[in-house]
């Protein structure tokens, strides 16, 4: 395969087989998904308990007495857990050599085994260190799925594909947060991180159903293998991956610190009971179903751009929304900013797969995932210090949510790959 666009020989679209968004090929991958969610979302849904149990809370006035640890100390775990994720840019980067398959079971596995493991933390620093080692994983498992799906459809399946995947991770990571608000009171905090092995034990199952991609299949029978990584930033694809590692990295500053705080803020702050942020999250899952529907809907017709820029807009709106002190405030927003990031997620994520070839797309995914991963520790880092230094929450979010926001503009430097396939933006792959 040539990573010159103007060389090359032309694989024909009929040399692939190819699934519905239906098929069990796809609903693997999105199965995957739901494990890396469950594992991952693990940490925010029980952020104010952790807190709680590896710090001294009290009835004060202050970040620190409320959270029993300081905004400080909750920040940096926070940021090091997600500058982690940094690792599985070179992880996702070797399935454009090595195949999707392999290393999505491997690092569906793993980071599950690794986050069971964290449950067993004595400090709250080792906790973010033993959890650190597994987001990685569960960050490229996560990419890799959507790549997988992507690859396993054509253009009329691709954005139901990928919102299958959405969907699969925003189902696994709802259900954590459900699980937690339930029944934290007898789980414990270490309880839930332990309810891992509920997904660790669905991975015989996706050894059945995920298969390799006829599309890398015939791409890695070429002539040339392409540098894990590297290859993506050549110049064929650079100006491309530049913009999409740009907005990669704004929507993150938005969500990163949106999501990650959201539950401390109900828990710790408006004391929020457990049934209204089980009710929350209950409503913020149909939510996403129908924004998800939604956002495959008008990515396949009014296309990827203006869908990913309108969507990402209002995820920035209904954060500072939520911030805002009450209670209505945040269940509405935080319900409705789950449906609008819903939205963008199909229209994104098909726009991500289709802008590059297949001898560079896991990587290409990597880079994207890589900027979202320090957008979202620039996120938190801005938004906890405003939020820490006696500033309301609200103005935490204004301060970090809108500069990013105005970067959607650069979805209008892409091509619009709506009913095209990768191969016809890239002839000469």
């Amino acid at each position: 395969m040539s990573t010159d666009p103007g060389q090359g020989t032309v694989a024909a679209r009929g040399a692939f087989r190819l699934h519905r968004w239906s098929d069990r090929a796809v609903v693997g991958a999105a199965i995957a998904a739901f494990a890396a969610g469950f594992g991952q979302f693990g940490v925010v849904a029980a952020l104010g308990d952790v807190a709680r149990g590896f710090g001294q809370a009290d009835n004060g006035g202050t970040l620190v007495a409320q959270a029993g640890l300081s905004g400080t100390d909750l920040g940096i775990g926070l940021a090091i857990m997600r500058l982690a994720s940094l690792g599985a840019l070179p992880v996702i980067g070797l399935a454009d050599r090595f195949g999707r398959r392999t290393l999505l079971l491997a690092t569906v596995g793993i980071g599950l085994a690794l986050t069971v493991v964290a449950a067993a933390s004595p400090t709250y620093w080792w906790f973010v260190a033993i959890f650190a080692c597994g987001r990685p994983l569960l960050a490229a498992t996560n990419g890799l799925a959507q790549v997988t799906a992507a690859e396993q459809t054509a253009s009329a399946d691709r954005a139901k594909a990928v919102a299958l995947v959405a969907a699969g991770y925003g189902t696994g990571a709802g259900a954590i947060a459900i699980v937690h608000s339930l029944a934290a009171s007898t789980l414990g905090v270490r309880g839930v991180f332990v309810l891992a092995v509920v997904p660790l034990a669905l991975l015989p199952l996706l050894r059945r159903w995920i298969e390799e991609p006829d599309r890398f299949t015939v791409a890695a029978a070429g002539p040339e293998h392409p540098v894990p990584v590297l290859d993506a930033v050549a110049r064929p694809f650079r100006r491309r991956l530049a913009v999409i590692v740009v907005l990669g990295f704004a929507v993150s500053v938005i969500t990163g610190p949106a999501n990650s705080f959201v539950f401390l803020f109900a828990q710790n702050f408006l004391h929020q009971p457990g049934i209204v942020t089980a009710g929350m999250v209950a409503g913020a899952g149909v939510a996403g179903l129908g924004g998800l529907l939604a956002g495959r809907w008008l990515a396949d017709r009014a296309g990827r751009r203006l869908t990913g820029a309108l969507a990402m807009a209002a995820v920035a709106v209904l954060a500072i929304w939520t911030y805002t002190g009450s209670s209505l405030a945040l269940v509405a927003g935080y319900i409705l900013g789950v449906f609008a990031a819903s939205v963008f997620a199909p229209a994104a994520g098909s726009l991500v797969n289709e802008l590059f070839p297949t001898t560079v797309r896991a990587s290409a995914a990597g880079w994207s995932l890589a900027a979202g991963v320090l957008g979202a520790v620039t996120g938190l880092v801005a938004f906890g210090a405003v939020a820490g230094s006696g500033h309301r929450f609200a103005t935490a979010g204004l301060v970090t949510f809108v500069p990013a926001a105005l970067l959607m503009v650069l979805f209008w430097l892409l091509p619009e790959t709506r009913g095209r396939e990768p191969e016809d933006l890239w002839p000469g792959t």
